[in-house]
């Protein structure tokens, strides 16, 4: 149907589709801006209104009727339906006001989109493959609206963002992690694909509500589990086996696993473990130059061990074995905890992943113990060691209490503080109690979008340590050159070109990330990183790097109109 895709206001589309048809498919509309020329050769005379407006024109239009929208989740619903109806003015609106509308077409609103989806579903986007259609997951791949596809999102709803089990509801991640790989990333719109793995929920809410649009029936497990997921990989395999597949928001205990069986398969990743990491170590490598003290020299303390914290530990112990210390010297330097406190070595309910971060029992000897089961808590890791990193992935809303912050920031003259729990609402801490109580010294990135804080007379704006900044670009790496694996090697490349456009490096007083305006251009940059390792491990065709760069900027999709004519 589709002779070339809508890069650029020179390209041309053919279309067999005409009239009403043509108005009705997303990726093609135009709607008021359909040139009189094109009205009468497609049939659409009659069918719109007579004046021919431009895209600018047509975005100032679809701001006011957004404003329109009494609350975050009626703007969203709102978006959702301008993406359902005209792709190209959808993209051009939401980068015509992108740190506006960034968080509502993704996190924090995304979750409650979520908790909605059976009461404010409109039309189908993507693909639902529920448990009791496991025999047909070939023919249900075969009924894509888009034979390209150059980029899968998966998830099975169990552990959707920080509110947990959305049964199918959580297919709204998917549709928004997309969202953004063309957005930011460039990847064709019609080339992306939202899947939801429907194998169940839970959520007893989920379960008794008479609207609930799932598969009603408890969450598949075991064994029935991993094999209907394999079941989905190898048809994937078969019928797009170049297509990148993205695993999004799987439960701990499927997430690793699942990763570790397919990552040599095909060309797949995971973006809670390694795109997390590869944002945090992004920030991470810009705070600690802007601290002025190695990362090799950090002592980390991480609350939240599961997937997300451990990708995180394993791409920092990597970058400082790089810098110059051995495995078990970095190991040495992680102090991680969960709800039961550190993992030390005693733990009998520690994970192989968890395990290689247990400090040995005998150096928390002369810990204090604060918890309930005699175990060491945060409070006592920050009073005991000289702490430079705190990091939260735990879900537990003010954990970073004022004592805590407070004991770090006298003994560390730049704290870096990432509470990055996510929605707003999970955060564990508020970025202006965290300035206030370090006097303003502390270095920080959050997980959810916060305000500019006002602190001594400048207003401070706080980055977002939102995985956008890497999944777009990798995205977008892959597109421009094919290649036929995605490693840590290669997301490590990424979290280091985006620690180099850091603002804090020319002002200390600056945001850790660059501005959302410029992250297009940001994922260009990180792109050209990722395409580089991708050539060093020998994964992708050597190019010279002038004609690398041209290659990723002319696969970069913007979101303006085709003539058809």
């Amino acid at each position: 149907m589709v002779a070339t895709s809508p890069s650029s206001t020179s390209s041309r589309l053919s279309s067999h589709l005409r009239g009403h048809a043509l108005l009705e498919t997303p990726s093609l509309n135009k709607g008021t801006a359909f040139t009189h020329e094109e009205r009468q050769a497609l049939g659409l005379d009659g069918l719109l209104p007579p004046v021919v407006e431009t895209i600018e024109e047509q975005s100032v239009r679809a701001y006011k009727a957004y404003l329109r929208k009494h609350d975050d989740l009626e703007r969203h619903i709102y978006l959702r339906q301008l993406q359902d109806t005209n792709e190209v003015l959808f993209y051009r609106l939401l980068l015509d006001h992108i740190e506006e509308m960034l968080p509502i077409v993704y996190t924090p609103v995304v979750a409650e989109a979520c908790q909605e989806f059976s009461h404010i579903y409109r039309r189908p986007r993507g693909l639902i493959i529920s448990y009791p259609l496991r025999d047909q997951i070939e023919s249900l791949l075969r009924n894509r609206p888009h034979k390209d596809v150059s980029v899968i999102v998966v998830t099975d709803g169990e552990r959707i963002l920080g509110i947990g089990d959305q049964g199918v509801g959580g297919l709204g991640i998917p549709i928004g992690k997309l969202s953004l790989y063309t957005l930011i990333g460039g990847v064709p719109p019609t080339q992306t694909l939202p899947v939801i793995l429907d194998v169940g929920t839970n959520n007893e809410e989920r379960l008794a509500d008479p609207e609930y649009l799932g598969w009603r029936h408890e969450r598949i497990t075991g064994d029935a589990y991993f094999d209907f997921v394999d079941q989905f990989v190898q048809a994937v395999k078969k019928e797009l086996p170049d297509t990148l597949l993205q695993w999004e928001d799987f439960a701990k205990a499927h997430a690793r696993p699942l990763l570790d069986r397919y990552r040599d398969q095909l060309l797949t990743f995971n973006d809670d473990i390694q795109g997390t990491a590869a944002v945090t170590a992004g920030a991470i490598f810009s705070a600690v130059r802007v601290s002025g003290r190695p990362l090799r020299d950090q002592q980390i303390v991480m609350l939240g061990a599961g997937s997300a914290g451990i990708g995180v530990a394993d791409f920092l112990r990597e970058a400082m074995v790089a810098d110059g210390l051995s495995q078990q010297e970095a190991r040495s330097r992680f102090w991680l905890a969960n709800r039961d406190g550190v993992l030390h070595s005693q733990r009998m309910d520690l994970s192989e992943e968890q395990g290689v971060y247990a400090q040995p029992l005998e150096r928390l000897a002369n810990f204090p113990r604060s918890l309930p089961n005699n175990q060491v808590g945060l409070s006592d890791v920050i009073h005991k060691i000289d702490a430079t990193i705190l990091i939260g992935l735990s879900t537990l809303p003010g954990a970073f209490s004022e004592s805590i912050v407070r004991e770090m920031a006298r003994k560390c003259q730049r704290p870096i503080i990432l509470p990055l729990s996510n929605p707003t609402s999970k955060s564990e801490a508020v970025p202006e109690d965290l300035l206030r109580w370090t006097d303003g010294r502390a270095l920080i990135a959050t997980g959810s979008p916060f305000p500019d804080v006002d602190y001594s007379g400048r207003k401070m704006r706080i980055s977002q340590c939102n995985n956008v900044y890497i999944f777009p670009a990798v995205g977008l790496a892959l597109l421009a050159t094919r290649a036929r694996r995605v490693t840590d090697g290669m997301l490590l490349a990424a979290a280091h070109a985006l620690a180099g456009q850091s603002p804090a490096l020319t002002d200390s007083a600056a945001p850790l990330l660059p501005a959302l305006t410029g992250i297009r251009r940001a994922a260009i940059e990180i792109a050209f990183a990722v395409t580089e390792q991708a050539q060093r491990e020998g994964l992708a065709p050597k190019t010279p790097p002038e004609s690398l760069r041209d290659a990723i900027i002319a696969s970069q999709w913007a979101p303006h109109y085709p003539s058809y004519l």
